[in-house]
């Protein structure tokens, strides 16, 4: 699990907490995945959350057109040029 989803989910209350992390055993697993195949909306719950996780991986989030080093560094020149620290 990514380190963003850890910390999401620690802040999260204790039920809720524990649901998400059952939520989530369940939809890596291909049959826990059909069973909540049944259910659509804690399917796309579920999904969406290990989605966002992946997108913190570099390569991916690369592949989607996101690229942390370039925002950084066009943050940096942008500051440069306005004569900000």
């Amino acid at each position: 699990m990514s380190r963003s989803l850890e910390d999401f989910l620690a802040a999260a209350p204790q039920p809720q907490r524990a649901g998400i992390r059952a939520l989530l055993a369940l939809v890596r697993r291909p049959r826990g995945a059909r069973l909540l195949g049944l259910i659509p909306p804690l399917r796309l719950l579920a999904g969406s959350l290990l989605a966002a996780a992946r997108c913190e991986e570099d390569s991916v989030a690369r592949a989607l057109g996101w690229d942390a080093d370039a925002v950084v560094a066009r943050g940096r020149e942008l500051r440069r040029a306005e004569g900000r620290p």
